[in-house]
């Protein structure tokens, strides 16, 4: 399906609220609330400011190298980013589905062979994929799909799998 946010004056919200639902109620128009929108956005790996990327983090280790214009010459990091690329990432975001019941939540803490080695960015369970997933930063040694991870979800260590990013691809055409 298809998503919009939509922006109104407070004062007309309302009204424009239960316009839109009277409009497209014969289309199947339904609302949706922000827990919606981030198990969606997760789904698509899509990263939150804050939570997956923020200041400390860099386009090469979010997997998001697609962003960065190399071709258009000079910009701001662009040194520290070539230098990153050229040594080698030393942590990489991963996409991970939960082995064990649990539901890893953003700060549970990534242990590897029983060795912390990073925190869940964002995890939930999702109802289209009906199963717990997430991301977190890890080694890069720990990186390839298929390594098996263990989460600290409420004091108890769950078992995990890294998987490719993203969860859910929609279809084309």
């Amino acid at each position: 399906g298809v998503g919009f946010e939509i922006f109104a004056p407070p004062q007309s919200a309302a009204k424009v609220w239960e316009a839109i639902l009277a409009a497209g109620r014969s289309a199947g128009v339904v609302p949706a609330g922000l827990g919606a929108r981030d198990t969606l956005r997760l789904e698509a790996a899509m990263r939150l400011y804050g939570n997956d990327i923020d200041e400390t983090t860099t386009l090469l280790e979010a997997g998001l190298e697609w962003i960065v214009g190399w071709e258009k010459g000079e910009f701001n990091g662009r040194g520290a980013l070539a230098d990153q690329k050229a040594r080698g990432l030393a942590r990489r975001l991963v996409g991970f589905e939960m082995v064990d019941r649990a539901i890893a939540r953003h700060g549970c803490e990534v242990l590897l062979e029983g060795r912390a080695v990073g925190t869940v960015t964002s995890g939930t369970r999702t109802p289209f994929l009906e199963k717990a997933i997430g991301m977190a930063y890890v080694p890069i040694q720990a990186a390839e799909p298929g390594t098996e991870l263990e989460i600290d979800v409420r004091g108890r260590r769950a078992r995990a799998r890294v998987v490719p990013l993203p969860f859910y691809k929609r279809p084309k055409g």
